[in-house]
């Protein structure tokens, strides 16, 4: 009896132990982030709407679009490694903006933010986003008071929602927090858990297929000081692409990492002056041509608007972006970029 009952506790402490070891080591290689076991990697059911990255949480989140500011004084901003897409064009002058759509992955501050114009805010409604913003033009301005699109402007909540950065000059310091931003929606009884619809994503087979002209540098010319055009180089080695403005590299402030993309998608619109100011009107309903970069291969591509988005198309057939980030470059015509 008493053989038995040591038998009985020799094999409970042995399956303790195991379990134990067992457990420890699935903590230890889901904090390094470098041995996922099978299980979490089984776990990995849902896809990113915006990205097309696979994970083991279901998308719950509203997108939310935020005005950018992108003058040099700006630089380095906070956030844009974070945003899933990021749509650049001209504001005034030679000086573009950013719309950084965030969804998968939301920083804690963003920023500096900047003011609203009409064709910024149709992109964000593309995604059914709340848009931040801090200021408008008249056009703008009348779309958010119209109730085009929920929203939060600086102009209303300056020194509240909104926080000026003593480090820089107005109106090159507004930021907000992704806390802030929650705060403003809930107070403005806004929905938070309307997941946007899913872009098209090409499958692991499809990417390896992907085929064009091999191209190491694009070089966007927006003006002619270089310190505002938009260059971006292939990283072979990561399979993405980085961007530098006036020979510096793009930077998240936040983390200090550089701002990284999958796809770039470069779409050429009819631009035309709207006003002394020189603010402008851009044409994103009529599509035109494009270029689309992936895995370091341009192909020449038409793009349309389906429903406030960008979309590639070749052939008549839609083009699949590679799972990842994407940033989209409006330009007035193709012969403003070059390669090589």
């Amino acid at each position: 009896m008493r053989k038995n009952n040591f038998l009985w506790l020799a094999m409970l402490v042995f399956l303790l132990s195991a379990c134990t070891q067992q457990n420890g080591t699935r903590k230890q290689q889901h904090g390094n982030g470098t041995e996922p076991n099978t299980a979490q990697e089984t776990n990995k059911q849902w896809i990113e709407p915006l990205t097309g990255i696979r994970t083991d949480r279901k998308p719950t989140s509203r997108a939310v679009a935020v005005m950018v500011n992108n003058h040099p004084l700006a630089r380095p901003q906070s956030g844009l490694s974070a945003a899933d897409i990021v749509y650049e064009a001209l504001a005034e002058g030679k000086i573009t903006r950013f719309v950084a759509v965030f969804q998968s992955d939301v920083p804690a501050n963003i920023g500096p933010v900047r003011s609203a114009r009409t064709y910024f805010v149709k992109l964000a409604k593309g995604f059914h986003a709340l848009y931040i913003a801090h200021g408008y033009s008249p056009g703008a301005k009348k779309l958010l008071e119209e109730g085009y699109i929920d929203g939060l402007n600086g102009m209303q909540y300056d020194g509240t929602l909104f926080h000026r950065s003593s480090k820089r000059k107005a109106p090159h310091n507004s930021y907000i927090t992704y806390k802030s931003i929650l705060k403003g929606a809930a107070e403005k009884g806004y929905i938070m858990d309307r997941v946007p619809a899913a872009l098209s994503f090409a499958t692991p087979e499809e990417v390896k297929k992907i085929t064009g002209i091999n191209v190491k540098t694009i070089t966007i010319h927006y003006s002619p000081n270089s310190n505002l055009n938009a260059k971006y180089r292939y990283d072979s080695k990561r399979g993405r692409f980085t961007r530098y403005s006036g020979g510096t590299q793009t930077v998240d402030a936040n983390n200090h990492q550089p701002v990284l993309m999958d796809n770039l998608f470069i779409v050429a619109a009819k631009h035309r002056l709207i006003d002394s100011y020189g603010r402008r009107d851009i044409d994103l309903a009529s599509g035109g041509s494009g270029y689309l970069i992936q895995k370091g291969k341009l192909q020449k591509v038409e793009w349309e608007n389906e429903n406030g988005r960008l979309i590639p198309y070749k052939d008549g057939e839609r083009v699949k972006f590679v799972p990842g980030k994407t940033w989209i470059n409006i330009v007035e015509r193709l012969s403003d970029v070059a390669t090589e």
